[in-house]
């Protein structure tokens, strides 16, 4: 039976508990403004490589004539994931959809390489079956993202050794609007030759055409290089306001319940002590009245 001690100290543990919970929502929410400053700033970044490609790209059409190869049956995935748990279906839904996507381009198990970035990430897909090439972890902040992204490239040129994977493509999560997220399935490699042609055939947006010195392949490589950079930051910088959106969610659902929690607490306190309070008076009068009957 519920002592009043007892129903006082639940009260505290819950009490704390809620201001661990009010404290991690304050820090999702702090995660997501500079996330999506993160991915804001990239798109000015993005339009520029864009736009070196489509000079690059100008008047080479009758080069583009080859017959294209195609695409390797062996495919290189890297799913990003989190570091940290109480963050909801956030990594549960991303694993389901990166395996459906497995089953609809037909890629068997052994022909497909997986990294995974984020300790849940990978406990998710061993326990779906699936092999683990190797993982990273999930940087911190916003100036942890360049170092894992030279790392990822280190093992993209890994994979792309002779006889590789030269078809790699990126799941993670992608903010919508709010605390609402979906996973996303990107083509990183092979770069796609319609669209480097669609960027050579679009009109400069003035009447200047800039010029280069470079050598053209050399430029080409370059550009694409950064193109590689910026699709990999961009990949992490949506995953983890992604996370940090989905753990926001999972802390207002907290706080509610714990919130309804303390409720039920409190009025099982009061009533417990009231009726504690009303035997005690009971005690003393029926004490009153026996003396006073003797």
């Amino acid at each position: 039976m519920e002592t009043i001690e007892s129903l006082r100290r639940r009260i505290g543990v819950t009490e704390d508990l809620r201001e661990v919970v009010k404290t991690m929502k304050t820090l999702s929410a702090v995660s997501i403004r500079q996330y999506e400053k993160a991915v804001a700033s990239l798109r000015q970044y993005s339009r520029t490589v864009e736009m070196g490609i489509q000079i690059v790209m100008r008047g080479r059409r009758e080069e583009n004539t080859q017959p294209r190869p195609a695409p390797g049956r062996r495919l290189g995935a890297i799913v990003f994931g989190s570091e940290l748990g109480m963050c909801g279906q956030f990594n549960e839904l991303l694993v389901s959809f990166a395996l459906d996507k497995f089953k609809e381009l037909q890629v068997a198990q052994k022909d497909r390489a997986v990294v995974a970035v984020g300790a849940r990430a990978v406990s998710r897909l061993e326990e779906a079956g699936e092999q683990v090439e190797s993982h990273f972890a999930v940087p911190g902040a916003v100036g942890g993202i360049t170092s894992r992204v030279q790392e990822l490239l280190l093992q993209i040129e890994a994979w792309q050794c002779p006889g590789g994977i030269d078809r790699i493509m990126l799941f993670h999560q992608q903010p919508v609007s709010g605390a609402t997220y979906r996973p996303q399935a990107m083509p990183l490699l092979p770069v796609d030759l319609d669209w480097l042609e669609s960027l050579g055939q679009k009109p400069w947006p003035s009447r200047v055409l800039p010029t280069f010195t470079m050598a053209r392949p050399r430029l080409v490589y370059a550009l694409l290089g950064q193109y590689l950079f910026v699709s990999l930051y961009r990949a992490f910088a949506e995953s983890l306001a992604s996370e940090n959106a989905a753990r926001l969610a999972a802390m207002q659902a907290a706080e509610n319940n714990i919130e309804d929690r303390l409720r039920e607490l409190r009025l099982q306190y009061n009533q417990l002590r009231q009726s504690t309070i009303t035997e005690e008076l009971l005690d003393i009068v029926a004490g009153f009245e026996a003396l006073t009957e003797k």
